[in-house]
């Protein structure tokens, strides 16, 4: 493709290839030259060609997609967690919490209320501050040098943290099924996202090792309710893990235990006491809901300086009335206990499932977190649409995989919140989807 870019500085190529953009020149999904062919194109320094591309990609103008190349950004809807929008099926895929185990906040809004917070003041609140120190490194190895980080769930603090460490093009090793903000946060900031498989005990080490071989700066790793799997690291594989990244010391590891207080599973870590640059993120957001958005993150001191330099007091803190609003809730034993109640629930929950979809013919086993990951004999796009015919909408693997090949044959389902009777006709739904999607009589025996 023959394009008119020009410029010197890296704001005159970005101003040039978005006027190309608005223009229609370029079109959403239109490859773009890479950062050493612009730089050549245009005989300016590699660094200017990739300072461009970084103004455009934070911007959302344009992606990367690692090896895939750079493109034009598509601004269709892309997939996100939550309910569907404008369907009448009942809708089996929303990751949500279930709304009756969020702990109500009257109570704990009259403790919250306290004398207004000014500028210049510490952006952590002291109490949550004292809390938190105990929370965040319990189990950890390098809990003596942790300092601690309140952002605005953990989807900013992981953006914060790659942010602050890397530049364009970076590798990231991801978890292969991932989590969709993890995904759209390595897209978005233009870095390489490296699929690092995960099975019953969690992320790979031969897996790790290749992604460290390939010189991944950072690794982002789910230790408990690996969504979309509901894996959670073993104490074996952990130990396995901390071993190989020994020798990296400087690689970025950054945990996010998003399932913490509702989690039946202990929780081991891949942070290593030899580990340089390192964060643990835990949001409150599935155990005392969503709009609840706040995470606590313990880091080493110079990645901890770092993210402090974003949230200076009157600029972007984390509202100190939310902050007392957490303390308040996690420091009542009544809510301590309904927290504890709710994970009970969705452990009994999935498992109850589980034990039905095994029962019509297709063996589940539950893991941990808020779904199920579910394993087909037939490929899972053939399987929802059968779904959708009989009133379901269920989620595809598809949409979690980072590897390119074959279609995807899981569903990740959200069924701790339906009743007895719903989840039978699901689970019989199910398998007659999985049937007809196979080519065999609806009807037929299920063995």
């Amino acid at each position: 493709m023959d394009l008119e870019i020009s410029g010197r500085s890296a704001s005159e190529i970005a101003d040039s290839l978005r006027s190309l953009i608005e223009r229609g020149m370029l079109r959403p999904g239109d490859p773009l030259p890479s950062v050493r062919a612009l730089a050549d194109e245009l005989g300016v320094n590699r660094n200017t060609a990739v300072a461009a591309y970084r103004q455009l990609t934070q911007a959302g103008v344009i992606v990367t997609r690692g090896r895939g190349g750079t493109h034009v950004a598509d601004h269709a809807a892309v997939a996100q967690e939550g309910f569907a929008a404008d369907s009448v099926l009942r809708d089996v895929g929303t990751g949500n919490p279930d709304p009756d185990r969020i702990p109500r906040l009257e109570k704990a809004l009259a403790r919250a209320a306290g004398r207004p917070v000014l500028y210049g003041e510490p952006v952590i609140d002291p109490d949550l501050e004292v809390w938190a120190q105990r929370w965040m490194t319990e189990g950890l190895t390098a809990a003596a040098s942790a300092r601690l980080t309140i952002t605005s769930g953990a989807a900013d603090a992981v953006e914060r943290l790659l942010a602050q460490a890397l530049t364009r093009d970076d590798a990231v090793a991801l978890e292969d099924p991932c989590f969709l903000a993890s995904i759209h946060t390595v897209r978005l900031g233009g870095y390489r996202p490296v699929p690092v498989p995960v099975d019953g005990e969690g992320m790979t080490v031969d897996g790790l090792r290749r992604a460290l071989e390939d010189g991944v700066r950072a690794v982002v790793c789910t230790p408990r309710a690996q969504n979309p799997t509901g894996a959670s690291l073993s104490e074996r594989r952990a130990a396995d893990l901390r071993a190989l990244l020994r020798d990296h010391p400087y690689v970025l590891v950054i945990e996010d235990d998003h399932f913490s207080m509702l989690s039946r599973r202990p929780y081991h870590s891949l942070i290593g006491p030899e580990q340089r640059r390192w964060a643990l993120v835990r949001s409150v957001s599935k155990f005392l809901g969503p709009d609840m958005c706040l995470a606590v993150t313990a880091s080493d001191p110079e990645t901890a300086d770092r993210l402090a330099m974003r949230l200076t007091p009157g600029t972007t803190w984390v509202s100190h009335l939310l902050q007392r609003l957490v303390h308040a809730q996690v420091t009542d034993a009544a809510t301590v206990g309904a927290i504890h109640d709710a994970g009970e629930h969705y452990a009994a929950r999935n498992a109850a499932f589980a034990e039905r979809l095994t029962a019509h013919g297709i063996p589940a086993e539950a893991g941990d977190g808020l779904n199920l990951w579910v394993s087909l004999p037939a490929p899972a796009r053939s399987v929802s649409e059968q779904l959708m015919r009989r009133g379901w909408l269920a989620r595809t693997g598809d949409e979690f995989v980072l590897s390119v090949g074959t279609p995807s044959r899981r569903l990740r389902l959200t069924v701790h919140d339906l009743e007895d009777d719903d989840a039978e006709q699901l689970a019989a739904d199910l398998a007659a989807a999985v049937r007809a999607a196979r080519g065999r009589p609806v009807l037929a025996e299920v063995g």
